[in-house]
């Protein structure tokens, strides 16, 4: 895939597409950084928690709506999740482009966009850029992707993730109890790729959870022995 030509192609479409807002770019951009991170995988998944802080949207609605929205108009296709502690699933569309390998021009200015909103998380071994533009390029083969965050070292880790987030104990107990009898894979059995996010998604599950099952608050009622009186008294006796 052709970065560069991807995005152009996207903005282009933007310009003529009036039904747009600016949260739609802003979501479709943060969902463009997230595809560019898997490699421009067929589909990937997503967490919402992280889409909305990137995409600077404050409301789960507009989330909701926004997303609807783009699949809608075929800026991607949207598969929500029906599994509590799992992510939704994403495809975006192939706009405007075409196959062939031509890789464009270089851009430090969309360089810079996408490391600032999803850095890159391979290191960084000469990050030095000469004057004269050519770029010194690793020896090493970096076409693994490094991923640092598999799985936890030990339930400790996560205890104290869960505390970070402001999330009880006992619930990392839970998240580390799941997915350790489940020997840390997903429900169609492949390997997690980062605990951290699957984690942040159980949270959001959690709080979805215990919004919708919240008890209706009730009027305490008037406690009738309260009108009682312990003396007989006599009111026709003058003062």
């Amino acid at each position: 895939m052709n970065y560069i030509k991807l995005l152009n192609a996207a903005f282009e479409k933007f310009f003529f597409d009036d039904r747009l807002n600016p949260t739609h770019i802003s979501l479709y951009m943060a969902l463009f950084q997230e595809w560019n991170s898997s490699r421009f995988a067929d589909d990937f998944f997503v967490n919402r928690r992280e889409l909305m802080r990137v995409a600077k949207i404050g409301s789960k609605s507009t989330y909701h709506r926004c997303v609807t929205d783009l699949d809608k108009w075929q800026y991607l296709t949207y598969f929500p999740s029906n599994n509590p502690y799992k992510g939704s699933k994403i495809k975006m569309s192939i706009i405007g482009t075409s196959d062939e390998p031509d890789m464009g021009r270089y851009n430090p200015e969309l360089e810079q966009l996408a490391e600032r909103y999803h850095p890159i998380r391979e290191p960084v071994v000469y990050p030095y850029r000469p004057t004269s533009g050519q770029a010194l390029v690793s020896n090493i083969n970096n076409t693994k992707q490094v991923n640092i965050n598999k799985q936890p070292k030990g339930r400790q880790a996560i205890l104290d993730f869960f505390i970070e987030k402001s999330f009880s104990a006992d619930e990392g107990k839970k998240f580390f109890a799941h997915y350790e009898a489940n020997d840390w894979k997903t429900s169609d059995g492949k390997a997690i790729r980062d605990w951290r996010a699957l984690a942040k998604n159980w949270m959001d599950r959690t709080e979805l959870f215990a919004e919708e099952n919240k008890p209706n608050k009730k009027v305490a009622s008037q406690n009738p022995d309260n009108l009682k009186t312990t003396e007989t008294k006599d009111y026709g006796q003058p003062l």
